[in-house]
């Protein structure tokens, strides 16, 4: 009896260690992609992604969700975010929903600050991400980005974007 209570004990902390595990790389996982956008470590950012990701962006730009491939999600990031001054994305309250094996359900909330001169653009809302496990890690197959308030100027987008392409 003895025995079977350490068994049934082990395996139950072995199990909850691999679920920790795995939330904590989870995490990292969804901070890589916001720490490394604005550090413009694209490589970081691109470490944190399948090959190919389905992003949606609807709730703030309209249109229809695109799956692309990782690499040029992440190109095209870097095509406009190091034409703002700085940028801060703050992405908290990481959730995992739902985990199998070898896919995962996170949810994230979000405040993301870009400042060009002394304007700024912010923006808040949640994230949900489709993860996958591969050999390596967790990475991001899925992101639905969903804006639940902004107030500056969005069209500094758009600025920071010739301003990035221009090269200053």
């Amino acid at each position: 009896m003895k025995r079977s209570f350490l068994a049934a004990f082990a395996i139950a902390f072995l199990h909850g260690g691999t679920v920790m595990a795995d939330q904590l790389d989870i995490t990292r996982t969804l901070t890589d992609i916001a720490a490394g956008a604005d550090r413009h470590d694209w490589d970081r950012v691109r470490s944190a992604f399948s090959d190919e990701v389905t992003a949606d962006y609807t709730s703030l730009w309209g249109g229809e969700p695109s799956t692309v491939a990782a690499d040029d999600l992440v190109a095209s990031w870097e095509a406009f975010l190091p034409g703002f001054d700085s940028t801060h994305h703050m992405v908290t309250n990481h959730t995992v929903a739902s985990k199998t094996e070898l896919t995962a359900t996170a949810e994230a909330d979000f405040i993301a600050t870009h400042r060009l001169g002394d304007d700024l653009w912010v923006l808040g809302g949640h994230y949900t991400y489709e993860l996958e496990k591969t050999d390596a890690r967790w990475v991001v197959s899925s992101l639905t980005m969903t804006a639940l308030w902004e107030t500056g100027d969005r069209g500094l987008v758009t600025l920071a974007s010739e301003r990035s392409a221009s090269g200053n």
